[in-house]
C-alpha cells in the first residue's frame, strides 16, 4: 500500500467513528435515551412491557386525552386502569 492510501483509510477510519459517536450530553442536554437505557430506567421503577390491541377510536380518545391532561400515555392508561379496577 502506498503511503497516501494508509492516511486515507486512516481518515476513513476516523470519519466512521465521529459518525457513530453522536451528540454528547453537554449539548443535547441529555434528553434523548436508547432502547437500553430507557429498559434499565424502566426496570427500576417496576414496569414491565404490556401490549394490546386497542379500536383506532379509542386510541384517539385516549391519545387526546393524555394531551389535555399533559401525561403521558403510560401514565394515563395506568390512572385509568387503576380507578377502573377500584370501582
Amino acid at each position: 500500500m502506498k503511503k497516501t492510501d494508509l492516511y486515507k483509510n486512516l481518515g476513513l477510519k476516523i470519519d466512521g467513528k465521529l459518525k457513530q459517536a453522536g451528540t454528547p450530553d453537554r449539548f443535547a442536554q441529555g434528553g434523548v435515551l436508547d432502547r437500553k437505557e430507557q429498559r434499565k430506567l424502566d426496570q427500576e421503577k417496576g414496569l414491565i412491557p404490556f401490549a394490546v390491541k386497542l379500536n383506532a377510536q379509542l386510541a384517539a380518545e385516549l391519545q387526546t386525552l393524555a394531551k389535555t391532561r399533559v401525561l403521558g400515555m403510560n401514565e394515563l392508561v395506568d390512572d385509568l386502569i387503576r380507578k377502573g379496577m377500584a370501582a
